[in-house]
């Protein structure tokens, strides 16, 4: 039974409707055959133009030719070198009715000399997307041939049908693309890279599998100092070096802001891994210039090897991840292989989160604060404290915040050992005021991310306050600067709250890379800390010097106190003192002290700074 052309069309739209990225090509195929064969036409053909490079590529066509050289010579045609009718694809905005006439001698002349047939009847419809050619479907027939009205108007309605399939697949390209890379940097993200080693995993792979993970060093600083712009073409950057030094197959993945995984292609033991990473590492260290600036990036890489069958995605990745915070934690810039001590070190975290909520809860004496004084460099006298809470474990001995800190945000006890701490500072520095002591110093207290975001967070600092009969200008809370933007809303709500309260605020790790700077001047601070990473090596370091030399000045210009933390050497207290920042805290000047003994350099008044007497300090800040 014959088929009416409503009948074709429809058919068409049923196929193309079902029609996937997977099977588009053979979909496609399908409807130009079935309308071949009604039609009763020789050839047909479907294009899509690439306005790009400014040509027509072939996406299907019916009959299949039994021989395609490769180079396709119609795969891709530019349109500047097409025929006068091909050239007309790119901008068609109608059906276009090529006969034997004498208006295309030229076309028939090709096309007698390219098939050897001595004319041909066409019709070319565009694929319109908006006011966009997108494409060409056309239909030829060996010899003259009428198009009907009936014909022309089905093809154009299957011609819409192609735009519409081909703008759905580019869309779901595109999709599937968003899904699986990063917008910024164009490498694979975490997502794609976890499904990626699930099959390199997978029981019967070859194996050993290895897995880099890359940390930038402190690359934050640029956002900070240069813009986020800056920073985005350093990811940028950062990402082709990346590609373009991983000299053999790999797939390249970020995983974060300033995290990285390279995971090379083919079995690679520990020892080869580990040379390929330190060669990287080597490689990435180049400088780059961005806007004018020359800037370098050192890189931590954490290497780990896993065996398919036996590890998952997860245990690799977190054994490479490991790795890199180890490197990162011996200073940077520096190639780690994960290791047994690297597991023990995990569960003892383990061991610190099984423990930590019954010690909080508890309000247990393995809790004990330990003090920080915090000293004026030209004179030794003690300007204040700040108050550091130490963990005595039953087993691992007198364990440091860094220990454990990390662990109670994690699981949520952040808040509550955020107040425990609080009140038991101010305890302290109540008790030792009531003696005479400290009567002119200033408390220092963290607070943590979770405490500041609470509701109610001032009203509980104003009661802690009355309890202990503490002025609130003799307190300090410090926010470090990354928990600052987290939230700037809310943090900008609760910090006007403890503004009403009265107690001051510092901005702790200051320069360590989040953006405060656009919220700085609207947020009520008094005091900004310099992080120890930028003190360390001052008087040695000439970057480190420029960024202190722009956070004094940035303090300076809003009118703000500054602390210098992590003072362990002489020439950066007097690097600090000739800047004009003689506030400071730091191993040189004391390390962290018990409560009696804070209460002593209180009541003693001053701290020994004989070896800083020969600078010739410029003023500085009070």
């Amino acid at each position: 039974m014959t088929r009416s052309l409503d009948q074709v069309v429809t058919a068409a739209a049923a196929e193309l409707m079902a029609a996937t990225a997977t099977n588009v090509i053979a979909s496609c195929t399908r409807v130009l055959a079935d309308v071949v064969d009604h039609l009763g036409v020789d050839f047909s053909f479907l294009r899509h133009n690439d306005h790009v490079i400014k040509a027509t590529k072939l996406v299907a066509e019916w009959p299949i030719r039994d021989y395609i050289p490769d180079p396709d010579p119609i795969g891709v045609i530019y349109f500047s070198e097409a025929d006068p009718i091909f050239r007309q694809a790119e901008y068609l905005k109608k059906p276009l009715i090529v006969r034997p006439e004498p208006d295309n001698d030229d076309y028939q002349r090709r096309i007698e000399e390219g098939r050897g047939v001595p004319s041909v009847s066409m019709a070319c419809v565009p694929l319109l997307s908006g006011e966009i050619t997108s494409g060409i479907l056309g239909f030829i027939k060996i010899g003259d041939r009428e198009w009907t009205t009936e014909e022309q108007n089905a093809l154009q309605t299957i011609a819409t049908l192609f735009a519409q399939l081909q703008a759905r697949i580019a869309a779901e390209e595109q999709l599937q693309y968003l899904a699986e890379h990063d917008d910024l940097s164009g490498l694979l993200n975490r997502r794609a890279l976890m499904a990626h080693l699930d099959d390199r995993l997978s029981d019967g792979r070859p194996g050993p599998v290895s897995v880099l993970f890359l940390d930038l060093d402190r690359l934050k600083t640029v956002n900070d100092y240069l813009g986020h712009n800056a920073g985005d073409q350093f990811i940028k950057m950062f990402a082709e070096r990346l590609r373009a030094g991983t000299e053999r197959p790999a797939v390249i993945a970020r995983v974060g802001g300033d995290e990285f995984v390279v995971v090379p292609d083919g079995p690679m033991d520990v020892a080869t891994a580990e040379s390929f990473a330190r060669r990287l590492q080597t490689w990435l260290q180049r400088r780059v210039v961005i806007d004018g600036e020359m800037l370098a990036r050192t890189v931590s890489i954490g290497v780990a090897v896993g065996a398919p069958g036996h590890d998952t995605t997860s245990d690799l990745l977190r054994r490479a991840d490991q790795a890199a915070l180890s490197a990162k934690s011996t200073g940077g810039s520096k190639t780690a292989v994960f290791t047994t001590e690297m597991a023990s070190q995990h569960a003892i975290r383990n061991d610190i989160e099984l423990h930590l909520e019954g010690v909080i809860d508890e309000a247990s004496s393995a809790l004990v604060l330990h003090y920080l004084p915090e000293v004026d460099m030209r004179t030794g006298k003690v300007l204040g404290t700040e108050a550091l809470v130490r963990w005595r474990h039953p087993t691992r001995g007198l364990l440091l915040p860094e220990s454990f800190i990390g662990v109670a945000e994690s699981i949520n006890l952040a808040g509550k050992l955020g107040r425990l701490v609080m009140r038991s500072a101010c305890a302290d520095f109540a008790r030792w005021r009531s003696r005479g002591t400290a009567t002119d110093a200033i408390l220092r207290v963290n607070v943590s991310p979770v405490q500041l975001v609470s509701d109610g967070f001032a009203a509980t600092v104003d009661g802690t306050l009355a309890e202990f009969g503490l002025d609130g200008s003799a307190v300090c809370l410090e926010i470090t600067e990354s928990v600052v933007v987290q939230d700037i809303e809310a943090t900008r709500h609760t910090l006007a709250a403890l503004k009403e309260v009265g107690v001051r605020i510092a901005i702790d790790d200051f320069g360590t890379g989040y953006s405060v700077l656009t919220h700085l001047k609207s947020l009520p601070v008094d005091t900004v800390k310099i992080d120890r990473g930028f003190v360390r090596d001052l008087g040695a370091n000439a970057g480190d010097l420029a960024i202190v030399r722009a956070i004094l000045a940035l303090a300076d210009a809003f009118g703000l106190e500054v602390v210098a933390e992590g003072v362990e050497t002489v020439a950066a207290a007097k690097t600090l003192l000739e800047l004009g920042c003689p506030r400071a805290q730091g191993f040189m000047l004391s390390r962290p002290v018990d409560g009696a003994a804070m209460e002593a350099l209180f009541r003693q008044g001053h701290i020994a700074v004989d070896a800083l007497r020969d600078t010739s300090a410029t003023p500085g800040r009070g």
